[in-house]
């Protein structure tokens, strides 16, 4: 044991402990690992009995280590008694599903030359220093074998071999550098080396490296071993160091889309100048107009104004680093290319076929027809692109002539009851368990009262008086009802006063600010008991406030039917704007950023964040080009048109804080929950069946122990928080570069402690994960019927001295659907809320990984992670069991949906459940 010991080197078998291939924790030579600065003990870990397959491998007649057969007999070093010998990688390359001719022809060109030495060439860097270099001890460079006889393989995952020469005291290996001397990139899935002492070493990659002939440099990889900066192996620091360096970039320059450059702008590229005024957007970001900050692509400015970055049009791609690009999935198309086709392909033959004859919906049969016969396109010359297009169930059927039939499935909302979206209570409980369930506030005064200034926009106080509700109070006095806690308001008023003169000045689009009042009924579900309608001070004093409440007669019960579509209207655009948008894409990006410059790939934090970043910046890039644009999708879809961005950064200045975005923090700042010490989460709701919350509450959880866990293993005290230098400049980076226009702001959670780190990383991880998708994943299935939640209104409701009122008394429901988005942009807005709550086939669900079980090389994390795995599957069964229980009747009845979309677990396509790890479409 000793002169293996010697031959090996003491390090290896002393510190080293990996996951073996077969998911079993295997440790070097004892049941314990100490940390060498934390003084950490780690115990075997006992895992779930499927996977408790302990090996224990006895440690031979030296060289141990070796490959013994392959053991090169060589001198040895008389000082250093040095033997070399062979180890072996095993290394995964992921194949690209399609590939056009050019590609085809340069693989093959990449095959030929292969074979003459332009090959893939890798370096074993060890843990060690070269005490004679002082760099890092290094293998002999290795090629990978058999490219060439591969290159025709059909299969997704290709496995190559490569051998390295060691000296015997070469240690750990820690890290690997690979040079693609070919044309083409590859995928490089992963890496494990074989042969030494301690069990196969991990290098889970997921990247794609680039050819030298584009990148000169050598790629790095780490192996899965954890480290904090301060305890990084000598042999590894400078290296550490170097791959942060080339993730930051100079900031100068335009990228290209094979760089791997993660940098900050403002959003300066979502107008077009060049095309006219009427395209041309203010930049969103800095002191005038505050905003989160996007990636950086460095474009040059357009030709007319040298501050608007120009634009990349679709079809061509935009800059996002390249290993944030989409991945191919084999069996199916990822949903962001069913998204691009949607965008590129399908919009502008609906445009093309439907706009010469676009009209009202003249029937809610028109709507039915849509779901029952679809709608016939006109195809003409675009044809084989619509054939191509990866919908396998929104375009049913292409007929052979030069016409298509675009059929959509029955939305969620009125599959179980097609009246459902009519009735007062289904409108109430959306509230609590529809696509935006996160706006519902208790009222704490009546009547409520606007934040506004009063000097711009006029009197403060609300239009709503105590005979507007009283009678609706189960015979309570409206002081009762507030002290009671039975009050509740959905307030959009001073989110859309500021914007209305200009939206009801654009053609085809009216809005209100609304307020919208709920009484919670003994049985628990919530009651409208009035809406307020509110114009800017610039309307004439006799309709600058209205008050509408439930019907008691047929027209009344027609204006309240159109008051409740103009409260949809509000709450779509909120919803889509700032819950959706900026609270979960737009705010997550500056961390995630931060985390590729700051955060080196073996930091632990970086290792629990990866799975929670995946695709966030290629969804909000493809954002950016087609649907938050000027004259994009968005615009053109809801109320607030060419001022959605602009609305949605006024909600950023005025409504986020990071410290409130935790689910606990913002059901308290509502007042829909009191904080309670008891509870497992820490707050008691007052709506007891409130879906959302009370789903989302078993998943803040988990989440949250998940993460403490995490952070306990790595952080013993706060001291090594404090002076963990990646760690700080991450969070301080976040916020100073990524947030900076409210950096100042005095609400920003300070990281001193255990406990700040872990608040700070469970609300990023909610935000990516369970918020993201129960905003998400509900849009088609609620959204897709467009009279339940229409993203638009193009009428106010008439009043009688008005010259409509008399075809509104006329044909009410004409005047309604008169009221709802036109064929044409109702078609566009299912299409697209369609594509984004489609689950794609390769989707990553919270408590899944890739890679489970060498993800991280820390035995302790391995189990832990298996535990958060098991605590969700337990949440599913829960919320199962919710949704079957006939007292909670906001989430079971007759009719009534279940509340499925906090369910962790989902299959691809439009399912209306279903957590991913990030926010991924």
């Amino acid at each position: 044991m000793a002169l293996a010991k010697e031959m090996m080197g003491r390090s290896l078998i002393e510190r080293s402990s990996f996951l073996s291939s077969s998911k079993v924790f295997l440790n070097c030579t004892s049941t314990t690992f100490q940390r060498k600065q934390n003084q950490f003990l780690v115990n075997p870990v006992l895992l779930p009995l499927e996977q408790r397959r302990v090996r224990l491998r006895k440690v031979a007649k030296p060289p141990v280590a070796a490959i013994s057969e392959d053991l090169i007999k060589a001198v040895p070093d008389q000082k250093e008694k040095a033997v070399k010998f062979k180890v072996r990688a095993a290394v995964t390359v992921r194949n690209k599903n399609k590939e056009d001719f050019k590609e085809t022809l340069v693989k093959h060109l990449d095959a030929f030359t292969d074979k003459i030495g332009r090959n893939v060439v890798l370096e074993l860097i060890s843990t060690e220093e070269d005490p004679k270099t002082k760099g890092p001890k290094k293998s002999s460079e290795a090629v990978l074998k058999d490219w060439s006889k591969k290159a025709n393989v059909k299969a997704e995952r290709v496995h190559y071999t490569a051998e390295f020469i060691v000296d015997s005291n070469f240690g750990v290996p820690g890290a690997i550098t690979v040079t693609n001397k070919h044309q083409k990139e590859f995928f490089l899935e992963s890496i494990t080396i074989e042969g030494f002492a301690c069990g196969p070493v991990h290098f889970p990659c997921n990247s794609w490296v680039q050819s030298k002939k584009d990148h000169p440099g050598k790629r790095i990889f780490f192996s899965n071993q954890p480290y904090l900066p301060s305890e990084t192996p000598k042999g590894l620091k400078a290296l550490r160091e170097k791959e942060l360096r080339d993730l930051r970039g100079n900031g100068k320059g335009a990228r290209k889309l094979s760089d791997r450059i993660y940098d900050f702008n403002v959003y300066n590229d979502l107008g077009n100048p060049d095309r006219g005024n009427e395209f041309a957007r203010p930049t969103l970001g800095g002191e005038k107009i505050p905003y989160p900050r996007r990636c950086r692509t460095g474009r040059p400015p357009t030709e007319t104004d040298i501050q608007a970055e120009s634009r990349v049009e679709k079809p061509l791609p935009t800059y996002v680093p390249r290993d944030e690009q989409f991945e191919e999935s084999k069996q199916n198309t990822f949903s962001a290319g069913r998204l691009r086709a949607v965008l590129h392909n399908l919009l502008p033959q609906l445009k093309a076929s439907i706009s010469a004859y676009n009209r009202d919906i003249n029937s809610f049969a028109d709507i039915d027809g849509l779901y029952k016969e679809g709608l016939l396109l006109k195809l003409g010359l675009q044809e084989e692109f619509v054939k191509n297009l990866p919908l396998p169930k929104m375009v049913s059927k292409i007929q052979e002539s030069s016409e298509g039939l675009l059929k959509f499935e029955t939305p969620k909302v009125v599959s179980k009851d097609k009246f459902a979206w009519l009735r007062d209570d289904e409108f109430a409980r959306q509230a609590l368990a529809g696509v935006n369930p996160v706006n519902i506030e208790r009222l704490a005064t009546f009547p409520p009262v606007s934040k506004l200034d009063p000097e711009i926009y006029g009197p403060q106080e609300s239009a709503l008086k105590e005979e507007h509700i009283v009678g609706q109070l189960n015979g309570m006095t409206v002081k009762q009802a507030l002290e009671e806690n039975k009050l509740f308001i959905v307030d959009y008023h001073d989110i859309y006063l500021p914007f209305l003169d200009r939206i009801n000045a654009l053609d085809g689009q009216k809005s209100y600010g609304t307020r919208t009042i709920f009484f919670l009924t003994p049985s628990g579900t919530l009651k409208p008991i009035a809406i307020e309608l509110s114009l800017p001070p610039t309307a004439p004093r006799s309709r600058s406030k209205r008050v509408v409440t439930p019907p008691v007669d047929a027209t009344t019960n027609w204006i309240w039917q159109l008051a409740k579509a103009h409260v949809c209207s509000n709450d779509a655009g909120v919803h889509q704007l700032v819950n959706h948008w900026l609270r979960t894409h737009a705010c997550m990006e500056p961390f995630i950023l931060a985390a590729h410059r700051q955060l080196s790939a073996m930091h632990p934090i970086f290792k629990l964040l990866d799975p929670h970043m995946r695709y966030t910046l290629e969804i909000n890039s493809v954002a950016r080009q087609t649907l938050i644009s000027a004259d994009g999708v968005i615009e053109s879809c809801f109320t607030p048109g060419r001022y959605c961005m602009e609305m949605s950064a006024a909600a950023y200045r005025s409504h986020w804080r990071f410290d409130k975005e935790g689910l606990p923090a913002d059901l308290i700042r509502r007042g829909i929950a009191e904080p309670d010490p008891t509870q497992p989460h820490g707050v008691k709701l007052l709506i007891e069946d409130y879906p959302y919350a009370s789903d989302g509450l078993l998943i803040w959880n988990a989440i949250e122990n998940w993460v403490r866990t995490y952070v306990n293993r790595y952080y013993p005290n706060s001291s090594v928080i404090s002076n963990d230098k990646e760690l700080q400049s991450w969070y301080h980076e976040s916020i100073h570069v990524g947030h900076a226009d409210i950096s100042h702001e005095d609400w920003w959670p300070t990281l001193n402690t255990a406990d700040d780190l872990v608040s700070i990383l469970t609300t990023i991880i909610w935000l990516a994960s369970a918020q993201h998708a129960a905003l998400n994943f509900g849009q088609y299935p609620y959204g897709g019927y467009v009279p339940n939640h229409p993203p638009l209104m193009r009428r106010l409701i008439p009043e009688e001295n008005d010259p409509e009122y008399a075809n509104f008394l006329a044909d009410p429901q004409k005047y309604f659907l008169s009221a709802l988005p036109s064929l044409l942009q109702a078609t566009k807005y299912m299409a697209v809320v369609d594509t984004l709550s489609t689950h794609s086939p390769d989707e990553e669900y919270l408590g899944e990984r890739q890679q489970p079980s060498i993800w991280s090389g820390d035995a302790e994390i391995i189990e832990a992670s298996f535990g958060f795995s098991a605590e969700i599957r337990r949440i599913e069964k829960e919320i199962e069991k919710r949704n079957a229980d006939p007292s909670l009747k906001n989430r079971c009845g007759a009719g009534v949906i279940s509340y499925e979309l906090l369910a962790p677990s989902s299959g691809p396509g439009v399912t209306c459940r279903g957590v991913p790890n990030s926010v991924s479409i």
